[in-house]
């Protein structure tokens, strides 16, 4: 699977990929903020890691591309899930700080689990 990260700390986001790697997934970008994750959105990704809050603003907005496109996602944030907007309610969300063993739960792992 191809996977997108928009993660503005860089140590977090290292480690992401580390997990998302080391369970044989692609990363097709570790990005740090919302223009960059923009410019991207029609890279051909199967699943991305969203943290909340990045160095140029909330990343709803890129949610809520992905969910135009049919894209699968998950934030990962130490904001509250009560911060998102209704739109945004059902979203996968793992808290942050995070464990590895929650991160490779909430990757999909086939075709079924994409929905």
């Amino acid at each position: 699977m191809r996977i997108l990260i928009l993660e503005d700390d860089p140590f977090i986001g290292f480690d992401l990929q580390a997990i998302v790697e080391g369970q044989g997934h692609e990363v097709v970008g570790v990005f740090s903020s919302l223009a960059e994750a923009r410019e991207h959105l029609a890279d051909g990704f199967d699943f991305a890691l969203l943290d909340i809050d990045v160095s140029d603003g909330k990343s709803f907005e890129i949610a809520k591309a992905l969910l135009e496109r049919g894209v699968p996602f998950a934030f990962v944030s130490a904001s509250g899930s009560n911060e998102l907007p209704g739109h945004l309610r059902g979203a996968r969300f793992v808290p942050k700080p995070f464990e590895e063993a929650t991160i490779v739960r909430t990757i999909p792992h086939g075709p079924a689990e994409l929905q």
